[in-house]
């Protein structure tokens, strides 16, 4: 018997399948060791087929001496054996068939993809499990009667469950229908976790698995402990990228012994080994933090609906502003669409008001809030609510600038302007992480007016204990919870009522649910408006909307203020009358007219180097190749080469070309993609030049 294998291997160079021979123990998902190359070292290696029949001449086998050689044709190659198994973990066949999947979808390594299943960390030498959250609370809820909605929602998605089973050893099943993908459009505060809850326990009683992921690290603690309220700590895994290597090992291998059926994480958990998987819910799917940003660049829903395939599950989206794709797709009939338009506690959504910060100025106010959002606080402290403000920029100001000549800080490796950190005394970029000290004169003109500009979080923190001294005031963003514990030390304050105002970027606006919220004062709802990106202004909608609905959850109407420069901008206007209705007729058109998604696929090829000369040339070069291997009709949809707006990352510049791909056509598009890669790779063996060639099918950010 033979058995084809990827080595684990860095290189797209042997970015290809090696043929060994194999005895009839070894199967797909199993992990092997072999010898490969000219050194005496095992390799590991992973078996992705395995055959009865030998392999014929001039087969992609391993060549007896140099395995970076293609074998001579029509020449019998010597295949070597495997040498071992690996015992302590294996893989199987639905793992590895979405793991080509991904190789095929996305153009990435091989290995790349199969490395997004396997566990981190190894088994602890003294024997020790390591459980994440041991110290987390159960949360047991009172559930009371469903709403007509919630339960009109159970309603529609059930028998879609109970129609599913496993098939065949889980690769080779059938198609997902689309009676089995679903997308909740509910309002904040609609109730749709307990929706998925009881989703999940129907699929458990059937015998089956399932996941439930969210956009968010901070989101998970919350989930987690209702979670262990309702099915017990043994039957819940956590998987995330801040839990310690070993802890993630732990729970990796209990998923694979099938000792845990439900999984609950952010996006690397889609990769979960669970088998039999009734149901994946991805909750605020809008988020584009379910879009990775390393290779491989995937998108958690496609992975999540290729897995389900294997498995005839069922597929549930939730969120309370869906992204104008996922909405569109809902449009055509790809996924059902179910609506929940009504808060649970049947309390409205909150009254929201606009503030134009323009004739805030006129009126000579130049503090960070605005007359109305500082008496609302006032107002809000007095009956003994809780107060959050959100602002999506954090540290203390935004740039540094000499008053005398206009010279702006930047980071010498990336060329950006840098954000100053009050509380490190520095200057830091927000790519590559570079602190600086701040230099008492120009560097340009040695003058010595160097200020800061522009406000972040930590500006808001101190202005708002100034302003309301004696209240509790804590603050949420990345800066503020880089130790262990902070996350849920801050949290578990606010939960409690210690602080009484929270001051916060986006991770206070996804999916935080505490009852005593009366006020969400949005500071500046136009920072995400001013980011260069056919997305922008869904991301103010979305971000807006979102920041909102924490206010009102408990049994009291909330408020929301929205400080704006721009308050006649629709993304502003809809999401202050929370209209996601009005928004999607607004932005689709504009889509649908300038041919973006959902009405194209856009595909970023980036040339990183630390010689620009080299970014540039190689960037010129791609794109005429691309341009050729294309029929003269489709040529158009090469876009020419250019700086990537942040130029310079790290130390290393970085060029860029765009490809737009009309609906149907991406697999076409791809395969010209991929052999545009193989030649670039033999280019870089030949030549030695030192640049990478990325590639992101949809990009969440073009910066």
């Amino acid at each position: 018997m033979y058995a084809q294998v990827v080595i684990e291997t860095k290189t797209d160079y042997i970015d290809s399948l090696f043929t060994y021979e194999a005895d009839d123990s070894v199967k797909v998902g199993d992990i092997v060791k072999v010898s490969f190359g000219k050194g005496a070292a095992l390799k590991k290696a992973y078996v992705v087929a395995v055959s009865e029949d030998s392999p014929i001449e001039g087969d992609c086998g391993v060549p007896e001496t140099d395995t970076d050689a293609e074998p001579p044709k029509n020449k019998k190659i010597r295949i070597k054996k495997i040498s071992e198994k690996f015992e302590e973990y294996s893989l199987n066949p639905e793992i590895i068939d979405t793991a080509m999947f991904m190789r095929r979808r996305y153009l990435c390594r091989m290995i790349d993809a199969i490395e997004c299943f396997l566990p981190a960390g190894t088994a602890s030498k003294r024997g020790k499990i390591r459980r994440p959250l041991q110290g987390s609370e159960e949360e047991i809820q009172q559930i009371s009667e469903l709403t007509a909605e919630q339960q009109a929602a159970l309603e529609a998605i059930l028998p879609a469950i109970t129609a599913g089973g496993k098939a065949g050893d889980g690769a080779q099943a059938g198609n997902t229908a689309s009676d089995r993908l679903f997308l909740i459009h509910g309002v904040t505060g609609s109730g749709k976790t307990e929706v998925y809850m009881q989703l999940i326990a129907r699929v458990l009683e059937e015998g089956r698995t399932a996941m439930m992921l969210v956009p968010e690290i901070s989101l998970t603690n919350q989930i987690v402990e209702r979670f262990f309220g309702r099915f017990g700590r043994e039957k819940v895994a956590v998987l995330h990228s801040k839990l310690s290597a070993g802890e993630r090992y732990d729970e990796w291998q209990r998923i694979r012994r099938g000792e845990a059926s439900i999984v609950i994480g952010a996006r690397s958990a889609v990769f979960a080994p669970l088998d039999n998987i009734g149901l994946i819910v991805m909750d605020e799917e809008h988020e584009t933090s379910y879009k990775s940003d390393k290779s491989p660049k995937y998108e958690t829903v496609e992975i999540a609906i290729k897995r389900l395939k294997a498995f005839e599950g069922t597929l549930v989206l939730g969120s309370a502003t869906p992204s104008v794709v996922s909405y569109q797709r809902a449009q055509e009939g790809i996924y059902r669409l179910i609506e929940m338009k009504e808060r649970y506690n049947a309390v409205p959504l909150p009254m929201v008001k606009t503030v134009d910060m323009r004739q805030e100025l006129r009126k000579g106010n130049r503090s960070i809030l605005s007359y109305e959002l500082s008496a609302e606080t006032e107002r809000c402290i007095s009956e003994g609510r809780q107060t959050i403000f959100f602002l999506n920029r954090r540290g203390y100001s935004t740039f540094i600038s000499c008053r005398d000549c206009g010279y702006v800080l930047k980071c010498p490796d990336c060329e950006i302007s840098l954000t100053y950190h009050k509380s490190d005394g520095a200057a830091v970029c927000h790519y590559c992480g570079r602190k600086i000290s701040i230099p008492k004169e120009c560097p340009e003109c040695k003058g010595k007016h160097i200020r800061h500009f522009g406000t972040g979080t930590e500006k808001v923190e101190e202005y708002i204990k100034e302003r309301f001294p004696g209240v509790g005031v804590d603050r949420l963003d990345l800066d503020a919870i880089k130790t262990k514990g902070a996350l849920n030390k801050i949290l578990g304050d606010f939960k409690k009522g210690k602080t009484q105002i929270l001051i916060g970027t986006q991770l206070v606006a996804k999916g935080l649910d505490f009852k005593n919220v009366g006020l969400v004062g949005i500071i500046s709802a136009d920072v995400s408006l001013n980011i260069p990106d056919f997305r922008s202004a869904e991301r103010t909608f979305q971000l807006i909307t979102q920041a909102a609905g924490r206010a009102g959850r408990g049994d009291s109407r909330g408020r929301v203020i929205i400080q704006t420069y721009t308050p006649e901008h629709f993304a502003v206007q809809t999401a202050a009358a929370q209209d996601y209705a009005k928004f999607f007729a607004q932005e689709n058109r504009m889509r649908r007219l300038l041919a973006y998604p959902p009405y194209c696929d856009l595909c970023q090829l980036m040339f990183v180097s630390p010689d620009e000369s080299v970014a540039e040339g190689t960037c010129s070069w791609a794109y005429k190749k691309l341009k050729e291997s294309l029929k003269k009709s489709e040529q158009n949809l090469v876009f020419k080469p250019q700086p990537a707006p942040v130029k310079m990352e790290s130390g290393k510049y970085r060029y860029q070309l765009l490809v737009k791909i009309p609906k149907g056509k991406r697999s076409d598009m791809a395969q010209h993609i991929a052999t545009l890669k193989k030649i670039i790779t033999e280019d870089k063996r030949n030549k030695k030049t030192d640049y990478t060639m990325l590639i992101d099918f949809n990009p969440y950010s073009l910066v």
